[in-house]
């Protein structure tokens, strides 16, 4: 007996696949922010509680998803000669950093114990058909896996399913984005059962498309009456109805996943749709920030037509104070979200928006781009210049407790994954596991 436990003790631990315990969605497992069961560190530095910090090649700002024994990430890496520069395409660009050389893109799978990059897979190389802007990039849509295939969408370059060795099992190009102001290209692809669906809003002729995620086959695609959109859909379970909800500037919707067909649409968010939307008990929030701010609350069961306008299925609107950059964290029944994409934290209720005593302008903290997450009763905010702020998860209308105030020598605009006992950060230059050095 005593040979037989020894003998256990020396083989591999396998990892526990429990979807609720990994990170293979930017938002984690509930599209909310949250890791329901993980427990990352609370402080942090470059000298303690760093597991690994690996150099990534390239740029990019999609965040690190984490599923088993891998963390898996996307970047775009300059190769070749450089180029005479190529400016922006659209009408009223502004704030552009010139196309100067051919990228790589790329997939890039690390061990999640320590760091050590396991495969690259380029699965595509050329120049960017228009530029992006100075804050952003050509890897900006983060990557999703089930566990069986992790998607990468790289927007006009493709859409990319691989296996989790790295090999490429189908692609499909959906064509050249018309991107609003040339600003780059961002929103993400939601998968769920089988059905993996892209939004391709822009200044051409928008649409929506869904695909067999093992084949590639399309199943359904419709045509949408929307400019351009950096907001990543999501899927809620209505009933028996997988929904797939898209902001859109023109008109919120939500779609029957199975056949594409409206079930209901809202109207009220601004333009350059960016923040993803969140769900929980039956609630769907979602925000929006530019010309105007918005952000509503719907009640999705029994949700049916056009609810702009005295529909009981609103159950309220927010016209300050609502997120632009940024996307939206519900924890607990508190939403939390920065205006627009300042260190000016807002907080509220679920079904009734209540917000308290207002938001909280937060000291120390420059701006955000990278959305909050939250786990283990805490809530982890992260702005540019590499200082994350760890509050206490509480009461929306009670001071939040400050539990911690850390700082990386890096610029972060991703966000966040979290799993396990530890939480992903992946900067401008480096990737980052923070873990307690005293974990196992």
């Amino acid at each position: 007996m005593h040979l037989f436990l020894a003998l256990l003790a020396t083989l591999p631990q396998v990892p526990d696949l429990d979807p609720a315990l990994q990170w293979g969605h930017w938002r984690g497992p509930e599209n909310t922010g949250v890791a329901p069961q993980a427990d990352p560190p609370l402080a942090w530095s470059e000298a303690e509680n760093v597991r690994w910090k690996v150099e990534l090649p390239g740029r990019g700002h999609s965040s690190p998803i984490v599923w088993g024994e891998r963390v898996y990430l996307t970047t775009a890496v300059p190769v070749g000669d450089a180029l005479g520069p190529r400016q922006s395409r659209m009408p009223g660009a502004h704030d552009n950093a010139p196309v100067t050389s051919e990228q790589e893109f790329q997939v890039l799978a690390f061990d999640r114990a320590t760091g050590q990059r396991v495969w690259t897979r380029t699965v595509a190389r050329g120049v960017p058909h228009d530029t992006a802007h100075v804050s952003g990039g050509y890897a900006s849509a983060s990557p999703i896996t089930d566990g069986e295939l992790v998607f990468a969408f790289f927007g006009s370059v493709g859409l990319f399913a691989l296996d989790l060795e790295g090999v490429v099992a189908w692609s499909v190009d959906l064509g050249d984005m018309q991107v609003k102001h040339s600003h780059g290209e961002g929103a993400g692809p939601a998968l769920h059962g089988d059905t993996l669906a892209v939004n391709w809003d822009h200044e051409g002729d928008s649409f929506l498309v869904t695909f067999d995620k093992r084949t590639g086959e399309e199943r359904w695609r419709v045509e949408r009456d929307e400019p351009t959109s950096w907001a990543t859909p999501i899927v809620v379970e209505v009933g028996d109805v997988p929904q797939l909800i898209v902001p859109g500037s023109n008109r919120l919707r939500g779609y029957d996943l199975r056949d594409g067909r409206v079930i209901w649409e809202c109207g009220g968010l601004s333009h350059n749709c960016v923040a993803s939307p969140v769900h929980e008990d039956g609630v769907l929030i979602v925000g929006s920030s530019y010309e105007k701010q918005a952000m509503l609350a719907i009640e999705l069961a029994g949700a049916k037509g056009d609810l702009t306008a005295g529909s009981e299925n609103l159950l309220w609107t927010r016209r300050r104070r609502t997120p632009y950059v940024p996307s939206l964290l519900l924890y607990r029944g508190v939403i939390y979200n920065f205006q627009h994409y300042q260190p000016i934290l807002c907080r509220g209720t679920l079904r009734e928006g209540d917000e308290g005593p207002g938001p909280l302008r937060i000291s120390g903290l420059d701006n955000l781009y990278a959305s909050p997450v939250a786990a283990a009763g805490r809530v982890y905010l992260t702005d540019m210049v590499g200082t994350t702020l760890v509050i206490a998860a509480g009461p929306h209308d009670e001071p939040p407790e400050a539990l911690a105030v850390n700082e990386l020598e890096d610029t972060f605009s991703a966000s966040a994954a979290v799993a396990g006992d530890a939480l992903f950060l992946r900067g401008d230059r480096f990737l980052y596991c923070l873990a307690e050095d005293d974990a196992e």
